[in-house]
């Protein structure tokens, strides 16, 4: 990927605009019920880059510019709470330029502390900390969580440990999952036993890429890419980027989930797409 020449800001529009709240899109509610399933859409970030070439191997972003917002998704589940990935990392949010790495321009404006705190929650009350895989953006906040269980692959996690550091993966970032307690497992995961929210395989951006399916009592089933894909440009047109470890991998996995998004009628949420992530309920509203 070329180097980063400079600040693009094309979200700000979208970022501050939320979905008018459906019939599916409430508040918090304060006692919930054992069968409770939310799901809330927590902003994490804001990932900037000059040159977008290697978001495909077949030129569609050369020399284009791209902004992503950097989402975190949380999971109530009963009295349980899940995070799914832990965005760019809190400590961005005092530094107005940001970060500039591996060709981008990473910022925070709301920290993921103080969304929690938002809806009463400190980050001890969070069981489970998903990571659909160990790249910067997805990893800046893993020290916050020191008491809970992190699910990752196996595969992912020896792959982010290799010397010299992989291209995309913060060594320090993630250096807290040595003390953290880590459930590693290369398999799908049905995370609470009741099919309501499963992680599922996707691997070929990196080693052990992973995408969540969640089953809401109202909605019915979401399905959240990861890293699978980037953008709505990208899902409906297949591509592939051209930093994904593996072409065959990358393709295999974009075609399970067209047949899991098609058989299971599910919405489709592409992680880091300006439009899925302006269509979301605002925060703290949530789908159901």
């Amino acid at each position: 990927m070329k180097p980063f020449i400079g600040l693009i800001s094309t979200l700000a529009a979208v970022l501050s605009v939320g979905a008018a709240p459906s019939s599916a899109q409430q508040t918090k509610s304060t006692a919930p019920s054992p069968g409770t399933v939310e799901l809330y859409t927590l902003d994490c970030g804001l990932t900037e880059f000059a040159d977008a070439s290697y978001f495909s191997d077949t030129g569609e972003y050369d020399g284009k510019a791209l902004a992503l917002p950097t989402p975190c998704y949380l999971i109530r589940h009963g009295s349980d709470w899940l995070l799914w990935d832990t965005g760019n990392g809190d400590s961005l949010a005092s530094q107005p330029g940001g970060k500039t790495k591996f060709g981008g321009r990473f910022t925070v404006k709301q920290t993921l502390a103080g969304q929690l705190a938002m809806l009463g929650l400190k980050p001890d009350d969070i069981r489970y900390v998903a990571i659909s895989h160990l790249h910067q953006d997805h990893t800046g906040n893993i020290g916050l969580f020191p008491k809970a269980t992190f699910l990752i692959s196996s595969a992912e996690l020896s792959w982010a440990r290799t010397k010299p550091t992989p291209f995309g993966v913060d060594a320090p970032a993630i250096a807290p999952l040595a003390r953290a307690k880590v459930d590693a497992s290369d398999d799908d995961r049905d995370v609470f036993k009741d099919g309501t929210v499963r992680i599922l395989k996707a691997p070929g951006h990196t080693p052990g890429s992973r995408m969540l399916l969640v089953k809401l009592p109202k909605t019915g089933n979401v399905l959240i890419s990861g890293d699978l894909f980037h953008t709505r440009q990208n899902y409906e047109k297949q591509l592939v980027p051209a930093v994904n470890l593996s072409r065959a991998d990358t393709v295999a996995s974009e075609q399970r989930f067209n047949r899991l998004a098609t058989n299971l009628r599910a919405r489709v949420v592409i992680q880091h797409a300006p439009e899925d992530f302006a269509a979301m309920p605002a925060f703290p509203k949530f789908l159901d």
